[in-house]
């Protein structure tokens, strides 16, 4: 695909990992809507092309495609950036504990991958995950859950929505702290890093470019994460 003047749909794409693949498509000549949820302000930097959705909410999520189309015209790529992070043990995975974390990283993608089928029947698809789904990380069991899920998720969409829509996913290593650990040095610990040097947004975002211009790529997922995935831990 060539992304020039085509329109894409960033979730969370305001901020973080997300601005740092909103200004790659921008880069391109993309069209980008940035969608956001509390960052009203880092969105405004890309005027007029915001719009504001609560993934959380499951009827927001079934109707942010139609909205979208609606105030900026169809979109040819969606990111699936959006995700929130906590760490729970499986003794604390409540069901509530569990829907705050589910509902957001995997039945809010499943959801505009639908709206996304209902509008075209060509066009990208990049949902991002984490290097951590080939492990076993106890520390965060619901967010395990999501992720490893929305990675099969991306298999089966490829799969269901094939030829003309591709469905492919990148999986960020340790790059960025949560919001609200920056000023906590704990964080800087990622483990080891076999090429010894810690990927960045930017990384990360050339992953997705890469997969969204290439025709002949689908149910795949990209490790950003200086190969942490091929450890055992």
């Amino acid at each position: 695909m060539i992304l020039k003047g085509k329109r894409a749909l960033v979730t969370g794409g305001a901020v973080r990992i997300g601005r740092a693949i909103t200004e790659a498509l921008l880069a391109e000549g993309a069209e980008v809507i940035v969608h956001f949820l509390t960052s009203e302000k880092e969105a405004g930097a890309f005027w007029p092309n915001i719009i504001q959705a609560d993934m959380n909410d499951p009827a927001q999520c079934e109707t942010l495609l139609e909205r979208t189309a609606q105030q900026f015209g169809p979109i040819d790529i969606l990111v699936n950036n959006a995700s929130v992070f906590h760490q729970t043990r499986l003794i604390d995975a409540t069901y509530d504990a569990a829907i705050k974390e589910l509902q957001p990283n995997l039945l809010a993608p499943l959801a505009l991958i639908r709206g996304f089928a209902r509008q075209t029947k060509t066009g990208k698809i990049i949902n991002l995950l984490d290097r951590r789904v080939t492990s076993h990380d106890t520390t965060c069991v619901p967010y395990m859950l999501s992720k490893k899920a929305l990675e099969e998720l991306t298999k089966l969409a490829a799969l269901d929505l094939a030829p003309g829509i591709t469905v492919n996913a990148v999986a960020p290593g340790a790059i960025l702290p949560p919001p609200k650990d920056r000023d906590n040095p704990a964080w800087e610990y990622a483990g080891t890093i076999p090429l010894s040097k810690r990927p960045t947004p930017a990384d990360v975002a050339g992953a997705v470019l890469y997969l969204l211009k290439s025709d002949h790529i689908t149910g795949q997922t990209i490790f950003v994460d200086g190969g942490q995935n091929l450890l055992e831990t």
